[in-house]
């Protein structure tokens, strides 16, 4: 037989969990997954767990490999085509690190300055 004092602990239990499933969802602070606009003369990216990569510049495909350590990306070697396209702008090509902020993914050069941020898809 279910007491006021268990009902107010279930009650309040089943509150705990909504509280923090709501937390555990409102995004991931990994880089792995897929960030950008997959649209022409747009750079998109999609990250998998193991730190390979693949994604485009706006223009070339690229793919390659990395390394995720909490909420960084280090950008390893990485093969691109080499098209030239009019009116892009490619900068993901210049990419050496990036970092997780919010929904977005920060990306920077090597001597740390920003040179784009692309939004979770």
């Amino acid at each position: 037989m279910l007491t006021h004092r268990t009902l107010r602990s279930a009650l309040a239990a089943a509150v705990v969990l909504a509280v923090l499933s709501g937390c555990a969802s409102s995004g991931s602070s990994s880089p792995a997954g897929d960030w950008g606009v997959v649209k022409a003369g747009q750079p998109s990216l999609t990250v998998e767990s193991n730190g390979s990569w693949h994604g485009n510049d706006g223009c070339n495909a690229m793919k390659g490999d990395g390394k995720i350590s909490g909420q960084e990306f280090t950008f390893g070697p990485f093969a691109s085509t080499l098209v030239a396209c009019e009116g892009v702008t490619p900068w993901l090509n210049l990419a050496v690190t990036a970092k997780v902020d919010g929904d977005s993914l920060v990306v920077f050069r090597g001597d740390g300055s920003k040179i784009g941020t692309l939004s979770r898809r």
